[in-house]
């Protein structure tokens, strides 16, 4: 295991669940850490109990003015930043034959133009990074849902395929440049995520959680902290996590 505590990260949908999970376990291993989300008092808290190397960030990954001026703070109080995370994400039932336009809208802008803004803003960072001789890397959180098929769920579905295949092409645009990039797809996973679903959504995802022992946040941050702690020249490139009972 490398040491983090050189490292300078960036972790989206930082406020809850897998990314506050993630934020946490490298703000421990000696991360600095800019722990990134819409909701500014929840950021507090967590940077309040993780130390003065970790900071909160209020920015909407959906709005690229919002993107841009945090950004420029991230920038301002860490530099070049080394480690990207993208775990922000929602998870909405809309079956194609409600026509729930708006609830697509928030998927694709969140699961997917959401990473693409993040992308865009770090990538230079990434790549001088690498050049300077240090570890760089880039974690999409995807989903199984890339893979697996979910009635009602085309849409949020589709967005995490499209997050898996855009990985990969990352991958073959920065690995030149010694830029890591890893695509993680957890199976079910006991988040707040649930809470965006409908009453029904709710008592589905509760009857599979009884039934098939859901991960826990905790168990993806495991999977990160792991994956960057590796060497430099070693990049795990595509993870699946899923509870024994799922895989």
């Amino acid at each position: 295991m490398t040491d983090l505590q050189i490292r300078k990260a960036v972790v989206t949908g930082a406020a809850s669940g897998i990314g506050a999970a993630i934020a946490t376990q490298l703000a421990e291993a000696g991360a600095a850490v800019a722990l990134v989300a819409r909701r500014q008092d929840r950021l507090d808290d967590l940077a309040g109990k993780l130390g003065p190397r970790t900071f909160g960030v209020g920015l909407d990954v959906t709005s690229q003015d919002s993107a841009d001026a945090g950004v420029a703070r991230i920038h301002e109080r860490l530099g070049t930043v080394d480690l990207v995370v993208n775990a922000a994400g929602v998870m909405l039932a809309a079956p194609i034959a409600d026509g729930r336009l708006d609830d697509w809208t928030r998927m694709i802008d969140t699961n997917l133009t959401g990473v693409l803004r993040l992308v865009r803003a770090f990538t230079p960072d990434l790549i001088a990074a690498a050049e300077a001789g240090r570890t760089a890397d880039l974690v999409n959180i995807s989903s199984i849902g890339a893979h697996v098929v979910f009635p009602g769920y085309a849409v949020y579905g589709a967005t995490k395929a499209a997050l898996t295949h855009l990985s990969a092409s990352l991958r073959a645009d920065l690995s030149p440049y010694d830029v890591r990039v890893t695509n993680l797809e957890p199976g079910l996973t006991d988040t707040e995520l649930a809470t965006h679903l409908d009453a029904s959504g709710q008592e589905l995802i509760a009857s599979m959680n009884e039934q098939i022992g859901a991960l826990h946040a905790e168990d993806i941050a495991d999977v990160v902290t792991f994956t960057v702690s590796r060497r430099r020249e070693v990049n795990l490139r595509q993870i699946i996590a899923l509870p024994t009972r799922q895989a």
